[in-house]
């Protein structure tokens, strides 16, 4: 991507952002506050997938049905995808530091007071604040990062995108580790690893990016960009499907392991979709990057989108079967990892916008679609059977090809400047895993 159309309120320096090779050392001789930052997004990251495998003991143990257990994440998704509108804005408003430790008290709050909660109904809106912080938190990360980095960006990108990868393969594990407990302790131990971020970012940050002031409008009016209107709508429907494999998929798994005569419980939940999360991490980092070089963004998008379509397919064929799903969920974290991070790649390439603000509006929009897929699956499979929900997936993931292909031609700037910096390509990873 060209310089031109850098995001001033989200760069780092241009020293920052110069171009480097950095061994390994270098990337883990950082300052302190770089680590501070590190253990943060690792914790923030990991309660992706930390509510996961707790979603059937919720349900059991307050009388809940699947469905409003689900809807712990259509509260979560609904608030990151409005506030993803205006965290640049905020950002811009508040400065780095304080936007960072805004974000992690407000986790810090949340999830205590849920891993508190009396009914289903509470941890649905104690999730809502929990929401907010986290787009806070996340969507100034890297910015955070980079711009207290004493070298080369390189180094402390690689720690970036290591501690990504941890977060989001050990949440579901910790989640399944500690819902062995109660799925109380999940939600307390998030609350005291962020406590403990808050606390090392608090003291150790002292050097932080100096954003640039930002409409609070500039990402929804951003909207209005035909490319950036064509990948929201993919990402809207693309979304839908990502959450039904996400959210969904833990009920008929531990539904088909009952069949089994066998109880899967949280750890193994936690075990199943920590191998999701890995799959996930793997691929965002190191294979999509490899593939939308060699085949092209949207070669890539169309083929992988086929590809999920096919399986979720497959999930609802075989989601009575214990070892289908298992293979299936874990085969489908690879795909996601790719799919996040070519499609976000797209969105920092189809436009001349600022890229916060096409990344906030874009966020935005795709995790409407998430929000929606937890409400809409549950009572569906109710109402009709446990395949259902995957079925509708397919379907939608299929409309976000349709999309992709309709307004192909408004992508006319895509994979014209394709060779990201380092601080570019940790932003499409970031942004791509962050749902």
């Amino acid at each position: 991507m060209t310089s031109s159309v850098r995001d001033t309120a989200t760069s780092p320096s241009p020293a920052a952002s110069a171009s480097s090779v950095p061994t390994l050392r270098q990337a883990f001789q950082q300052p302190r506050a770089v680590w501070a930052i590190a253990f943060a997004a690792t914790v923030s990251f990991m309660g992706i997938g930390l509510v996961d495998p707790i979603l059937p003991a919720i349900s059991t143990q307050l009388d809940a049905s699947p469905s409003q257990a689900m809807l712990l994440f259509t509260s979560y998704l609904f608030v990151t995808a409005i506030a993803m509108f205006f965290t640049s804005w905020f950002a811009s408003k508040v400065g780095v530091k304080r936007t960072l430790l805004i974000g992690l008290a407000l986790v810090v709050l949340f999830a205590a007071l849920a891993s508190t909660a009396g009914s289903v109904g509470e941890i649905i809106g104690l999730r809502a604040g929990w929401g907010l912080g986290n787009a806070l938190f996340i969507s100034t990360a890297l910015a955070a990062i980079v711009g207290a980095t004493a070298g080369p960006s390189g180094g402390a990108i690689i720690l970036y995108e290591t501690a990504l990868g941890i977060g989001l393969a050990v949440g579901p594990l910790l989640g399944g580790l500690l819902g062995t407990i109660s799925w109380r302790a999940p939600f307390a131990g998030t609350a005291v690893l962020m406590g403990i971020g808050f606390l090392a970012i608090m003291l150790l940050l002292q050097k932080e990016a100096t954003p640039a002031r930002v409409s609070p409008l500039a990402a929804l009016r951003a909207l209005s960009n035909p490319a950036l209107r064509t990948l929201a709508l993919t990402a809207i429907f693309y979304n839908f499907g990502f959450f039904v494999l996400l959210a969904y998929s833990p009920f008929p798994l531990e539904a088909a392991a009952a069949a089994r005569g066998t109880e899967f419980g949280a750890l193994g939940l936690g075990g199943v979709f920590f191998g999701w999360g890995l799959a996930l991490a793997i691929t965002s980092v190191f294979l999509a990057p490899v593939l939308t070089r060699r085949i092209g963004l949207i070669p890539t998008l169309l083929t992988t989108l086929g590809l999920l379509t096919v399986l979720m397919l497959g999930l609802g064929l075989f989601h009575s079967s214990m070892a289908g799903m298992i293979t299936l969920i874990i085969v489908g974290g690879l795909l996601l990892g790719v799919m996040n991070t070519a499609l976000t790649e797209t969105v920092m390439e189809a436009t001349d916008l600022p890229r916060g603000v096409a990344s906030s509006a874009y966020s935005g929009v795709r995790f409407l679609g998430g929000a929606v897929a937890p409400a809409v699956a549950g009572p569906l499979a109710a109402a009709t059977t446990s395949g259902a929900p995957y079925l509708l997936g397919a379907g939608t993931l299929a409309l976000a090809m349709v999309m992709l292909i309709i307004g192909r031609r408004h992508l006319g700037a895509v994979g014209t400047h394709h060779d990201l910096t380092e601080v570019e390509e940790a932003e499409a990873i970031t942004a791509g895993d962050e749902a």
